[in-house]
């Protein structure tokens, strides 16, 4: 017997190795942070006998070749080696062991030190000095300052050559107030330059730039804020968390409360990670008054860096100084320094580098933070606050987008609650309608008819060029080129630009303007950077300098601002979204399952998140014809062995109707085995109604109630939660086990008979028929219902009383307080106060964390993503992926394509690059102590048992922006699996390599862009066939990532991967929505496959997962999955009833519904005629329905039929019944338009 070995392998960020060319030398100190070389430097210059020294910074010593090098040509020959080692070995866990392990046998003494002040027992461990020697190195590193700086190479001198030891490390004020000009003071020099009486505003930074003579940035921002009338109040710390620094602060600020803080430090007081314990945040401490906190960079990549490309910040900076700071809840402000060479210093071999200052983005900060202190310090009666709606597409039937999110109710709530904190309103809509018709009566962007609404804005000509010529001349050119002069914007009157803001007092209304493609359409092929027009700034400006607002609200998810062209992060003045939005306070309601597409409001418009609550979630149940359906299975099940005629009869009848409505395609009959084929309807029948659906929207500020309340909370609790045990246990499971059912109700089959004990709390909630699995389960859903509202658990009830303890004590408290806390955060963020952090997520997926909302969410920590229990999901999700294309296709899948969402994966902790991992047969290894992913190893063949899996990933833009680290794990792994020596058949990834020389395997939209092009292609009928959505997937989509490819256009790349591809899979990880509700899903799944048939010209499997239980990945294609959220969800009367709530956004949502599956419909093969059938019947042909629609949004009934309509002069769609042509033709008629010219599918610019 003999071990399979794994390959290890490390992770490639693309990075060149450096070859530092160093010399031996007595000593050699390595540090991350280039204040302390510089300080050393000097130290070192300062000596009469100084040992011979080499500095070297360890970001040039990340890559493993430099490593080697470094300690061959240096380290190995000299005499001493100290590193401080910032983070622990984990974060430079190669130059860690390598230097540890060779100098070992080299026999030169190490010291690993911490790089900060916190003993670390394995940097220790692997050090070789004596304990006395490691602890007087560390004191004059800890303590810092020039003459700790002397001091330690003194002593290290000694350590060689036995002279000696200087005095002890001499402690440095650990935290102070700094004022340029007079140095480390007290706050009377700070407030000898202050204005009296104006608003404080403390500047926090690393003491190590007092040590280090890095201030030149604190000292221009001290600058900037003293000309926009701030009192600047510069503070150093060792540490946020050392308690010295902590009464320092609490201290000044008692002295000195803040209006604002900005805060330069690096990293978290908190924790992302469920669980842990970590200090109180100081900067929320009650001195710290309320101040709004703003995370303010210094950047350790360079300028160059940073002004020639679109990635803003390298994966190092995101993690330190943005992902982790808003664990703290601190809003990004602007990166005001990078790193740049002072000068070469030939004593030590090493470049000195220092911060630079940039003037720009300090007057930014200064004026930003002018803003916000403006905000807080106007009496609300006076304060301006506009709240923008978003609208795509641009079509009147769809405006106030917000996913799950009754936006109109949500605006009216919010203008009363406005009125109500005493803020000046006039006039204000008392619903939803009325909101709502007092937007359609005025300009929309819908272009056809705006020019004879009235009502709105308009901004003259003159007032827009006075401000449009303000802007930077690059940004002026980018909009002239494409849009010309603003005399020929087709908003422009001659009054100036109409514009849609409706003004209610002190408060306004605005529809946000259309990014330019509803202008010209055309350029969705070939601009997905596209600049916005003229009337785009032009509403901003209307707001900003017209109006004067004081904050400005967008309104639910998500608009389309902060994906405007520009850098990923780390934002320029020539970067859109800051031309355009300014230094304006932002505040922003947001779904709290969506961290990803908020994240990036947070990063590129310095948004303050108002996070929401979900929509209520609840079973789907059974309804009409499946009811029907379902009492005749049954029916026919009682008369088994009892009356063959009756059974014969009843399966005919069961077939036939399955037959006419289509349900037997979506069910999965194969017609050759009908018992076979009704154990399968049945099981369907059953899982369709256990399906959980949304059961209406939310409306922001109020919790749901009755028997919404009931239903969501149920949903909150029908998982494990963290540990899975005692309350945190499923409340099914545990009413399960208490019940003394002997299946697991989350993971049976539904339509396998029922053979265990029938306990008598269950047996007498319904008279219904009590046969299989299924009806199991709904009897334990039904007592679920009951017991909530138990007052005691009775007796025999011991677990479900532990689950119903937890919900009572916590979860409905917590559900309850969504609706105030939310209106609280906003109206909390709009007094220029600080809004507390809190985790992101998918509550009904066990994230029970996220609960209440109304706080300022943050995302995950990204250098830990894929997580251990991403992991195990992804594992299981993989190896059952390739089981099921085994049996199907009766073969194994050689190649994949697999999208990849930023949001998804901030979500899950990154699901879907576990799967891909495992695919490939490769396992990432994670550092015990701070969870970080360091490598991955390889799996050997025999281990896997199948051939690998070569996989090419299509990643949304967001997902490149916050995920660099993955892009390169992604990368480095596929690379490695290709470079291993198997066999093509085991390894077609290594074949292909080979006979390619293309390694690439991510790729993704433009640098700087995003999307995937489909949307408006869509939307504004551009296209004759399937193949120019294939076009236009293709052409936004062929950019390779990787090392040496960062946004490299490989169109033929692309397309061979496509070429080659045998199916294409995308994961839904909850089901708080489905495919049928969100246009990413038809952009990404349906735009691949329409690519990938227009290549291959052949349809390939899609597979659409769900990941909704972590514990049980279910894999399904996606024509199940339409056929499925069809039925449950879309023509189900308990979704349509409950959207008819929300009276003009719940007709959206229907029409929304009906576009997202027209668009599926347009790309794959998995919508049918009998689909459209159902869909056509429950909202155009149920008269009700119909009439709602009419009522509460008469465009989105006419959109609804000329979408209907396309679909049917497209061949898409052939309807079962004339009566559905007639229907639709009516509804065309009474708009004045017909068929074929309403819908131009030719594709022809209309």
């Amino acid at each position: 017997m003999h071990l399979l070995a794994a390959t290890p392998g490390s992770i490639d960020d693309g990075k060149e190795p450096v070859d530092l060319g160093q010399s031996p030398a007595d000593v050699v100190i390595i540090s991350a942070a280039d204040t302390e070389l510089a300080a050393l430097s000097d130290a070192r210059g300062q000596l009469k006998h100084p040992p011979s020294l080499r500095l070297a910074s360890m970001m040039h010593l990340m890559h493993p070749m430099s490593v080697d090098l470094h300690i061959d040509k240096c380290a190995s020959k000299s005499k001493l080696v100290i590193a401080r080692v910032l983070g622990g070995v984990g974060y430079w866990k190669y130059g860690a062991e390598q230097y540890a392990a060779r100098l070992h046998d080299a026999g030169v003494p190490l010291a690993l030190l911490p790089g900060d002040d916190k003993p670390d027992e394995e940097l220790r461990r692997l050090s070789t000095v004596a304990d006395e020697d490691y602890d007087a190195l560390w004191a004059y590193c800890v303590e810092g300052g020039p003459d700790n700086a002397q001091n330690l190479l003194r002593y290290a001198k000694s350590m060689l050559d036995g002279s000696e030891k200087p005095s002890a490390a001499a402690p440095l004020l650990r935290a102070g107030v700094y004022w340029p000009g007079a140095g480390i003071s007290g706050l009377a020099a700070a407030q000898s330059g202050w204005t009296k009486d104006a608003p404080v505003v403390p500047i926090i930074f690393y003491r190590a730039l007092v040590q280090g003579a890095g201030l030149h940035p604190i000292n221009r921002l001290t600058k900037a804020l003293l000309q926009e009338g701030l009192n600047p109040l510069p503070l150093f710390v060792a540490s946020l968390k050392d308690p010295v620094s902590v009464a320092t602060l609490e201290q000044v600020f008692t002295a000195a409360p803040p209006s604002v803080i900005l805060n330069c430090t690096s990293f978290a007081v908190g924790s992302p990670h469920t669980g842990d314990k970590s200090p109180s945040n100081p900067l929320t401490m009650p001195a710290a008054n309320d101040a709004p906190i703003f995370q303010t960079v210094l950047a350790g990549s360079t300028e160059e860096a940073w002004a020639t490309g679109l990635t803003g910040l390298s994966a190092r900076d995101i993690a330190m100084n943005v992902a982790l700071p808003e664990v703290d809840g601190r809003i990004l402000n602007r990166t005001i320094s990078f790193k740049g060479e002072a000068y070469f210093d030939d004593a030590t071999e090493c470049p000195i580098a220092t911060y630079r200052a940039q003037g720009d983005r300090i007057a930014f900060v200064a004026k930003l933070t002018a803003n916000w202190v403006k905000l807080r310090a106007t009496p609300a009666k006076e304060r301006q606050v506009a709240l923008v709606l978003a609208n795509y597409p641009n079509k009147d039937g769809r405006l106030a987008n917000g996913v799950g999110l009754d936006t109109p109710a949500a605006t009216v709530n919010t203008l009363h609650a406005l009125k109500n904190a005493g803020y000046t309103l006039e006039n204000a809509p008392s619903d939803s309608d009325g909101l709502m018709s007092a937007i359609m009566a005025g300009p929309t962007n819908w272009l056809t008819d705006r020019a004879d609404k009235q009502g709105g804005e308009v901004l003259p000509l003159d007032v827009y060029k006075q401000h449009f010529n303000a802007l930077p001349l690059d940004v002026r050119d980018q909009i002239t080129d494409r849009w010309g002069a603003p005399e020929s914007d087709p908003f422009l009157t001659k009054e100036g630009f109409k514009l849609s803001i409706f003004k209610f007092g002190n408060a306004t209304v605005g529809v946000q303007p259309a990014r330019g493609y509803n202008i010209d359409p055309t350029d969705t092929y070939h601009s997905p950077d596209l600049a916005p027009p003229h009337n785009y700034l032009a509403f901003y400006i209307w707001l900003r300098h017209v109006q004067g607002t004081h904050a400005i609200v967008h309104m639910g998810k998500h608009g389309n601002l902060e994906w405007l062209p520009g850098k990923a992060i780390a934002l320029s003045e020539n970067c859109m979204p800051e031309a355009v939005f300014g230094p304006t306070p932002h505040i922003y309601p947001f779904i709290v399952n969506d961290p990803g597409e908020g994240t990036q409001a947070k990063r590129r418009a310095q948004a303050v998140i108002i996070d929401h609550l979900t929509p209520p979630l609840g079973r789907a149940e059974t309804y009409g014809p499946l009811k029907d359906l379902e009492a005749l299975v049954d029916e026919y099940y009682e008369a088994a062995g009892v009356d063959p005629r009756r059974i014969e009869y009843l399966r005919r009848e069961i077939l036939s109707m399955t037959s006419s409505t289509g349900l037997d395609k979506d069910a999965g009959l194969t017609g050759d085995d009908e018992d076979g084929d009704l154990a399968k309807l049945d099981s369907y029948l059953c899982e369709l109604k256990e399906a959980q659906i949304r059961d209406g929207l939310h409306i922001f500020g109020t919790s749901p109630e009755g028997d919404l309340e009931r239903d969501l909370s149920i949903a909150l609790v029908r998982v494990p939660r963290g540990t899975g045990e005692a309350g945190d246990a499923s409340l099914i499971r545990a009413l399960a086990a208490d019940c003394d059912v002997n299946i697991d109700p989350l993971d049976c089959e539904m339509g396998s008979a029922y053979t265990g004990p029938r306990h008598a709390a269950l047996e007498m909630l319904t008279t219904e028929t009590w046969r299989s699995n299924g009806d199991t389960v709904e009897r334990l859903e039904l007592l679920a219902q009951e017991a909530i509202t138990w007052d005691t658990p009775p007796e025999e009830f011991p677990n479900s009383a532990l689950v119903l303890e937890t919900l009572h004590a916590e979860v409905l408290p917590n559900l309850r307080s969504c609706g105030p806390s939310e209106m609280s955060g906003l109206l909390t963020a709009l007094n220029g106060k600080f809004v507390a952090p809190a985790p992101s997520g998918a509550p009904t997926r066990g994230r029970l964390d996220v609960l209440p909302t109304g706080r300022n969410f943050f995302s995950v920590d990204s250098r830990a993503v894929p997580t251990p229990t991403a992991w195990v999901l992804g594992w299981k999700s993989a190896n059952l992926l390739i089981e099921k294309h085994l049996q199907t296709h009766g073969d194994w899948p050689r190649t994949m394509l697999l999208t990849a969402w930023g949001t998804a994966n901030m979500r899950t902790g990154g699901d879907d690059i576990a799967q891909a991992l495992a695919l490939m047969g490769v396992k990432p290894k994670w550092d015990s102590a701070n969870r970080r992913v360091t490598g991955f190893e390889v799996l050997p063949e025999g281990v896997l048992g199948r051939p690998r899996v070569d996989v090419t990933l299509r990643i949304s833009g967001f997902f490149r922006d916050a995920f660099p680290q993955l892009i390169s794990l992604v990368d480095s792994a596929a690379k490695a699996v290709m470079a291993l020596d198997e066999t093509e058949d085991q390894n077609p990834a290594a074949a292909r390599a080979k006979r390619e020389q293309n390694t690439s395997r991510v790729f993704g939209s433009k640098p700087g862009a995003y999307g995937a092009g489909l949307q408006a292609m869509i939307d504004e009928r551009l296209w004759a066939d399937k193949s120019d959505l294939a076009e236009a997937y293709l052409e936004w989509g062929s950019y390779a990532y990787g090392a040496g490819s960062e946004g490299t256009k490989d169109r033929a790349g692309f397309e061979t991967r496509l070429k080659q591809t045998d199916a294409i899979v995308q994961n839904q990880d909850n089901r708080e929505h489905d495919l049928l509700d969100s246009d990413d899903y038809y952009q990404f799944e349906g735009g691949a496959a329409a690519a990938v048939s227009t290549l291959q010209g052949q349809d390939r499997p899609i597979y659409h997962n769900d990941h909704s239980r972590p514990e049980r990945p279910v894999i399904r294609t996606l024509d199940e999955e339409i056929g499925r959220v069809v039925r449950s969800r879309v023509v189900n009367p308990k979704w349509i009833d409950g959207v008819k709530r929300h009276g003009y956004k719940g007709a959206f949502e229907m029409a929304a519904t009906v576009d997202y599956l027209f668009a599926f419909s347009a790309t794959t093969g998995a919508v049918k005629n009998h689909h459209f059938d159902l869909v056509e019947s429950a909202f155009l042909e149920d008269d009700d329905t119909r009439e709602f629609i009419e009522n509460h949004n008469l465009p989105a009934l006419q959109e609804m039929a000329e979408r209907f309509q396309e679909a049917i002069d497209r061949g898409l769609w052939i309807p079962k019944s004339n009566s559905a042509r007639a229907r639709i033709a009516g509804l065309l008629d009474a708009r004045g338009v017909s068929g074929d010219a309403a819908q131009n599918p030719t594709g022809d610019t209309q």
